[in-house]
């Protein structure tokens, strides 16, 4: 499953961006998908994931309450909605699907994923 992460850009504290994610060549529908983000100089890091059919969530916790992950399996997307973004937000997003159908915050068990994009959150 080759994954492409879409909708980043700049944007200044306070504000909101959606991210999406799509699976083109192959659905990912039966696959718990998660966001993860890769600041500059730091090691990749979990942010949100949801299991296959959008039933559970989770968020690392910097991130609860200001971003949304969501899934519709009809258009075989996955989305992160970003509000009261903060400069520390800014990190390269990549979406990726996982080899289980539940959400999973370790990133040892996702084996698809997308090339990544920009966030940049100016204060």
């Amino acid at each position: 499953v080759q994954l492409q992460a879409s909708g980043g850009g700049s944007v200044q504290a306070g504000g909101s961006l959606r991210l999406s994610c799509a699976a083109p060549r192959r659905t990912f529908t039966n696959n718990g998908v998660g966001w993860f983000r890769q600041a500059p100089g730091k090691e990749r890091e979990f942010v949100a994931g949801i299991s296959w059919n959008g039933g559970s969530t989770t968020y690392e916790d910097s991130v609860k309450g200001r971003f949304t992950i969501s899934r519709d399996n009809n258009k075989n997307m996955v989305y992160l909605q970003m509000n009261s973004l903060k400069s520390e937000d800014t990190a390269v997003y990549y979406c990726a699907a996982a080899r289980t159908a539940a959400m999973t915050t370790q990133k040892a068990l996702y084996n698809y994923w997308g090339q990544g994009t920009l966030v940049t959150v100016s204060s």
